[in-house]
């Protein structure tokens, strides 16, 4: 079976080792170099570093100090990390349609959320390509809104040669199945050496000094094992990313034929790095999407739907007055008919040739 993601983090094991064998596993001295070595590869004045993504989403809206009744606009084509992170953090959820170019919030949709009660704008940068940064920066001055980056898949993706996480404040996962992973970890990017301050002082557990509490904060620290895993991944991001792109490019060549497929692209001043490769399929596919995703098994090609159900589209948000349900056309289409494809860098040319012969046998 060629799997849809592989984790290799080999190159870890020595700095594993000098952290157990320094007797100190908590955060310390590898947490603080995994967040200037991330914060340095962005150009981002400030990393903090944290026990998971979700947290990040969570810790980076509650210093946007949510009122009662504020809203967070944000995609309804997400990982349910997204909303939960809303919910936790005491907002209200707005959800904008999507873009079939970039799979990320069409801003003409989040332009026309904004109420009096917008706070947030909360873009995600999915699949390891930027939403249209320029138009929601735009949408954000304009109505002196605060912008939190989902960008958990956009490890080094980039708008107009500048980072994801860079914008507002920047939410990144290191998830086992992320570009740059440690099997659970969390970074928040920011600009704000005041914002900075808040969040290291809110992880860890309110406090600036022991037993000095400052705020009611709470444990979102991440483990120096869990940093000495990422720590070598990072000055390799940009060489990951790039045959990541390489492997996307070759897929579409060899699928291009395929009028029934919708190939994934990048758009002009966007840097992808290609944490997955999403095809749509037409109405005209011989195939539904579920019945492609089984034969692809079928063929030893694993691949998956990344999202089969809009975020709110489950029974335990239906009555849930803190989720709005919004008209969103195109992400409801995109969830019936998309499908992640494996390009990740440890392919081999074999498993590639594997991959779009098998689309092909599927779909012709």
């Amino acid at each position: 079976m060629i799997p849809i993601t592989k984790v290799d983090v080999r190159d870890s094991e020595d700095l594993v080792v000098q952290v157990i064998r320094s007797g100190s596993l908590a955060q310390g001295v590898m947490v603080e170099r995994l967040e200037k070595e991330f914060a340095g590869s962005l150009g981002v004045a400030n990393c903090v570093a944290v026990n998971n993504g979700t947290t990040a989403l969570v810790a980076a809206l509650q210093v946007c100090d949510l009122e009662d009744g504020d809203e967070v606009i944000t995609s309804p084509f997400t990982f349910v990390a997204t909303l939960n992170a809303i919910l936790e953090a005491g907002g209200r959820v707005r959800f904008a349609d999507i873009t079939r170019e970039d799979f990320c919030v069409d801003p003409d949709s989040v332009n026309h959320l904004v109420g009096s009660r917008t706070k947030v704008l909360m873009p995600v940068h999915l699949y390891g390509q930027c939403a249209d940064m320029q138009s929601i920066m735009a949408i954000s001055e304009r109505h002196n809104l605060k912008i939190v980056e989902d960008a958990a898949q956009a490890h080094g993706a980039t708008f107009d040669n500048v980072s994801a996480g860079s914008f507002g404040i920047g939410c990144f996962s290191l998830y086992a199945t992320k570009n740059v992973s440690c099997g659970e970890g969390g970074l928040i990017t920011t600009n704000d050496n005041q914002i900075a301050d808040r969040l290291r002082v809110l992880r860890n557990q309110g406090m600036r000094e022991r037993y000095k509490y400052e705020v009611i904060g709470h444990n979102y620290r991440l483990t120096d094992i869990h940093a000495a895993v990422a720590l070598p991944q990072i000055s390799k991001m940009r060489a990951i990313a790039a045959q990541r792109s390489i492997n996307a490019a070759k897929l579409s060549n060899g699928l291009a034929h395929l009028s029934n497929l919708r190939l994934p692209g990048e758009l002009s001043g966007r840097g992808h790095v290609w944490h997955q490769y999403t095809v749509v399929l037409r109405s005209e596919s011989p195939v539904g999407r579920d019945e492609f995703i089984a034969k692809m098994y079928e063929e030893g090609v694993a691949c998956g739907a990344y999202y089969p159900k809009l975020v709110f589209d489950h029974d335990c948000f239906r009555n849930d007055s803190r989720v709005v349900v919004d008209d969103v056309p195109v992400a409801s289409e995109i969830t019936k008919s998309c499908v992640s494809l494996p390009v990740h860098q440890h392919l081999t040319e074999q498993e590639l040739g594997k991959i779009i012969e098998s689309v092909t046998k599927i779909l012709s």
